[in-house]
Formats: structure tokens, C-alpha cells, sequence
């Protein structure tokens, strides 16, 4: 067994947790070297993460995105840890970190609690079913950073408001700035997710040409198709409204990615039906 072999989800999970508490302590006292210390912690739980993402994937003989909704999920928590890192690295004053750790703390616990077993309609498809993930993780990604930013707006638009001193604890982008950046995001997650609608739809058209068909009104394509539903809602609203405040499109967006992302995990712990769910213990060998 090589020292890959070894890591498992605890070793990232209780890097990226001591990292949050060092995050914290910026509301007792500002250090930068306490700071600097939680974005080592963070580093060495994405190094951790890719080497047990790496070991899934050459144990399935698969990619980590098309593995399983456990490997789906922590693919998410590692790509919000890299976009993390990389802008603590460019702006050091940045208080990212308490926002953004526990996003990804919330994934890599859901991952504990879903289909460890790989997809075998993915598996199938390849080619499809990777276009299909990736169309799909990078618009949950953007709808996650959009909850994220909207979060950020809420409370620096309620220090404004109180007119509260900066604190040198928290230091956040602008109000322009924030809104502008959330509605990047909406605009560029909702044509994402809508790519991957469709390759969706047409990996189940595939799927009845083989030996798995899937029911076109299973429980995960009703629950996927009304998370587009409710997200495209938005972008319209978005587009059309012309007297919406950055405040109300800030918690329309918290109160829309919620419910995606509530919906998307009850799929994920109920599905038995569809494309996305692992009944294929033959592909690959599994993790203990």
C-alpha cells in the first residue's frame, strides 16, 4: 500500500476545519501570520484531497467526475479550495476564508453521506457523461460562488447601513463590486447548468438504446429539471427587472441557491433511478 493509499476524507476534512478556526481568530486578533497559517492548512488539504481523488479514480478506472456523487461533490470542494487559494495569494487582505471554508466543509461532509459506488451509465457514455459533468460542475460551482458573493453583499451592505467602522478583521470587496460579480455569476452558471440540462437529456435518450434505460420522470431529472427551473427564473428576473436593488437581487439569489443545493442533495441521498446514481459495483473495484 503506497502513502496515497492512506489519505482519507478525514485528513483534508480536519485541515480545511483548523484552517476556519485560524480564519476566525482575525475577529480576536488580526494576524497575518495567523492568516498565512490557515492558507497552509488549506493548501495541505487540497494536496491531501487530490491524492485521495487520484487514488478513486485509478481504483475505478475512472475520471473523479464521473466516479460518483461522493467523488462529484468533493471534485466541487476541490475546485472552490483551488478558486480560494488563488485569490487569498493575489489579494492577502481579502477575508475569504470564512466564507468560502464552509462551503466546502458542508461538500466533503455531504460526501460522506451519499453513493460511494461508481455511475455505470456515465461510465458507459464517457465522452458524454464528461461533457455532461463538466458543463454541470462549473455551473453548481458558479451558483455556489453566487451564494457566496450574495452573502458577502448582505453583510457589508449591513456594516454600511449601521455605519459601522471597518473592521480590520473583515475586509471585503465593494458593494458595486459584489453585485457586479454576483451577476457574472448568475449569468454565466444559468447557461452552464442549461448545457448540462441538455447533455443530460440526451445521455437518457442514449440510455435507452442500451441495457440501463432511464425513466425520462425519474426522481433525479424531475428534481435537476426543476433546479434549471428555478434558477432560469432568476436569470430572467435578473435580465428583465430594471428597478431591483443589489440587496434584494442578493437574497433572491442566497434564497434561489439554497433551494438548489437542498434539492440536488436530497436527490443525491434518495435517487436509484437515474444517471447520476452508482448501481454498478462491477466497474472498477471499490474503496473500503
Amino acid at each position: 500500500m503506497s502513502i496515497l493509499d492512506k489519505v482519507s476524507v478525514v485528513c483534508f476534512l480536519a485541515s480545511y476545519a483548523v484552517a476556519l478556526a485560524l480564519e476566525m481568530t482575525q475577529f480576536l486578533r488580526r494576524s497575518m501570520a495567523m492568516r498565512w497559517l490557515a492558507v497552509i492548512f488549506t493548501g495541505a488539504g487540497l494536496v491531501a484531497q487530490t491524492a485521495y481523488l487520484i487514488v478513486r479514480s485509478r481504483q475505478h478506472e475512472l475520471p473523479p467526475l464521473l466516479g460518483s456523487n461522493h467523488d462529484w461533490l468533493l471534485v466541487s470542494a476541490w475546485l472552490a479550495v483551488v478558486l480560494y487559494l488563488g485569490i487569498q495569494v493575489w489579494n492577502r487582505e481579502l477575508s475569504l476564508g470564512i466564507f468560502c471554508l464552509p462551503l466546502v466543509l458542508g461538500l466533503v461532509v455531504a460526501s460522506r453521506f451519499v453513493s460511494t459506488t461508481p455511475m455505470q451509465q456515465m461510465a458507459e457514455m464517457r465522452g458524454w457523461g464528461m461533457i455532461h459533468a463538466t458543463f454541470w460542475v462549473f455551473g453548481i460551482l458558479g451558483v455556489l460562488l453566487s451564494l457566496l458573493v450574495s452573502l458577502m453583499y448582505l453583510v457589508q451592505h449591513s456594516r454600511l447601513k449601521q455605519k459601522q467602522a471597518p473592521m480590520s478583521s473583515l475586509n471585503l470587496f465593494s458593494l458595486e463590486r459584489l453585485g457586479r460579480m454576483n451577476w457574472w455569476l448568475i449569468v454565466i452558471s444559468v447557461p452552464l447548468l442549461t448545457l448540462g440540462v441538455l447533455s443530460g437529456l440526451w445521455m437518457i435518450h442514449l440510455s435507452n438504446r442500451s441495457g440501463h434505460p432511464v425513466s425520462l420522470f425519474s426522481l433525479e431529472v424531475l428534481a435537476n429539471a426543476l433546479v434549471w427551473a428555478g434558477m432560469a427564473i432568476l436569470f430572467g428576473w435578473l435580465l428583465a427587472g430594471r428597478r431591483q436593488t443589489g440587496r434584494m437581487v442578493a437574497r433572491r439569489t442566497i434564497l434561489a441557491c439554497l433551494f438548489m443545493l437542498l434539492t440536488l442533495l436530497v436527490v443525491m441521498l434518495t435517487s436509484t433511478d437515474a444517471i447520476h446514481r452508482g448501481n454498478a459495483p462491477s466497474v472498477g473495484r471499490g474503496v473500503s
